[in-house]
């Protein structure tokens, strides 16, 4: 009888633990198809200069509804929340003008991907906090197109 405690209990850790760090995967995905979203809206805002004049968003929420537009303009859909802290605050990367160019997670926490990321993402390798994964806009360049995991576009980009 004890025996068979000890195999159940036994499985029952290596079963959680496997469960543990298939969600852990989930959540690094989830993170780099959102920060992927907040990078391309944050290109949009960009390109769509007001006044001939291209400048970044000062607060993530002119990315939900831009005020440079008379009509209603959509870069996002929503302030997206952090898989890994669960929280909707995020960290933000300032660009020269003092507008937001880049987002990134809060979490201090050790990520289980290290290598193999996509093209626009190919910084983050060997970064071991996710803190460091900083989705940054970067004038004339666009990542590629979502790879069909995580949340849908928010909107077209801006021709």
């Amino acid at each position: 009888m004890l025996l068979l405690v000890a195999t159940t209990s036994t499985g029952a850790l290596a079963l959680g633990t496997m469960w543990q760090t298939a969600q852990r995967r989930d959540q690094e995905r989830e993170l780099l198809a959102i920060g992927d979203e907040f990078r391309r809206a944050i290109g949009s805002y960009h390109r769509q200069a007001a006044g001939g004049r291209r400048q970044y968003p000062r607060r993530l929420e002119d990315l939900v509804l831009d005020p440079r537009a008379p009509d209603v303009r959509r870069h996002l859909r929503r302030i997206y929340v952090d898989p890994i802290t669960g929280k909707d605050t995020w960290g933000i990367v300032r660009a020269p003008d003092g507008g937001i160019m880049g987002v990134h997670s809060l979490s201090e926490a050790t990520p289980l991907k290290t290598a193999s990321f996509a093209p626009a993402d190919r910084a983050f390798e060997g970064m071991t906090r996710y803190s460091a994964w900083q989705f940054v806009h970067r004038d004339g360049v666009l990542p590629a197109a979502p790879t069909g995991w995580g949340p849908a576009p928010a909107i077209p980009p801006a021709r």
